[in-house]
């Protein structure tokens, strides 16, 4: 075929992929795994429409790279999470996409191999596989949606989504949230605000008709009847962070100004602390004392949280990783992730 002068002209080449559908036929649900999966989202609406007091717990790795550390963190986070099931929902996270302010891995999905090869094939064959196993293991878990078509694919075994701080603006992102079939939290922006987050929070409960792909991969007219279950989930900006009281508050009078339930889910990690690791118990203590107060409007908490604290760089060899350590953010180690729960439910 002769080269078009006019498109593509920064095209190097275009891989097929299996449809959504395929992949769901090489790995189908089952219904047990079916049944964990709405357990999970349930358990999570039910908190957001006041039924249960619990509080939701986002825990887990900054971003998957390696399965087999992903399934011995689930196990163990499912270890040190099961006495405290009566006051906490825990979702582990399990982040899949990586956006990024300039360059760097996009993510497991994209680059399942750390070295720029992309294999998004094999990126969604392991991505939808782990998901699978935890399901099997009774974990539910969250994601942060990036890609619009990634989910068809992934999409059925998520219990809580997330659109990111440098999406919540993208009109895409609040279309897709408007028809995802779970729980979405809503960040506010990198600039630190939380009215673009609430404005998506408005667009996502509404109905939309967009362009998007079916199960099939064709190309489709998407139309939604809006989502119920949207939250804003605060974690800081470029002026600092906004886990205190004040910030908190202010949120709440915001929401409740738009008609919007005055509920917040806090991040401990990005900038509410500074991206130092160290610095996340002081966002999550924080949270859980102004709950304790009588604050019912925190409804849960995130934590960047992995077998082995901090983080590593990563290069084209990628022979020298550190096993159960971050690639990305730093995290906390499964230690300290224990020793603030056990706080947080003496708090509480």
């Amino acid at each position: 075929m002769k080269k078009s002068k006019i498109i593509d002209l920064n095209l190097i080449r275009s891989d097929k992929l299996l449809t959504p559908g395929e992949l769901i036929d090489k790995l189908p649900l089952t219904s047990e795994i079916e049944e964990t999966v709405i357990n999970g989202r349930n358990q999570i609406r039910r908190i957001l429409d006041g039924e249960d007091s619990r509080l939701i717990m986002v825990i887990g790795p900054c971003s998957i790279h390696d399965e087999k550390a992903a399934l011995e963190y689930a196990s163990k986070l499912h270890e040190i999470t099961e006495p405290y099931a009566d006051k906490f929902l825990t979702i582990m996270r399990v982040y899949f996409e990586k956006p990024r302010t300039t360059v760097g891995w996009t993510g497991f999905l994209y680059d399942p191999n750390l070295d720029d090869t992309f294999d998004m094939a094999q990126g969604l064959f392991k991505g939808r596989k782990l998901l699978l196993d935890l399901a099997h293991k009774g974990i539910y878990t969250a994601t942060e949606i990036l890609d619009p078509f990634v989910p068809q694919y992934i999409g059925d075994l998520i219990s809580w989504v997330a659109i990111g701080a440098r999406t919540v603006e993208s009109q895409t992102h609040r279309q897709l949230a408007s028809g995802l079939s779970m729980p979405v939290g809503f960040k506010n922006g990198t600039g630190g605000s939380t009215q673009v987050a609430i404005d998506a929070m408005v667009a996502a409960r509404a109905e939309h008709g967009f362009l998007g792909i079916n199960y099939q991969g064709h190309p489709s007219l998407v139309h939604t009847g809006g989502n119920p279950y949207v939250h804003i989930v605060l974690r800081g900006g470029n002026k600092g962070p906004n886990f205190d009281r004040e910030s908190i508050r202010k949120t709440q009078f915001q929401l409740e100004g738009t008609n919007l339930k005055p509920q917040i889910l806090v991040d401990c990690s990005h900038a509410n602390c500074q991206k130092d690791h160290a610095k996340m118990s002081i966002a999550f203590r924080s949270a859980i004392e102004q709950r304790a107060e009588g604050n019912l409007g925190i409804i849960g908490t995130m934590l960047e949280s992995n077998l082995v604290a901090g983080k590593q760089s990563i290069d084209q060899s990628n022979i020298n990783l550190e096993y159960g350590k971050s690639i990305t953010d730093p995290c906390i180690d499964l230690e300290e992730t224990s020793q603030l729960l056990s706080w947080a439910y003496q708090t509480l």
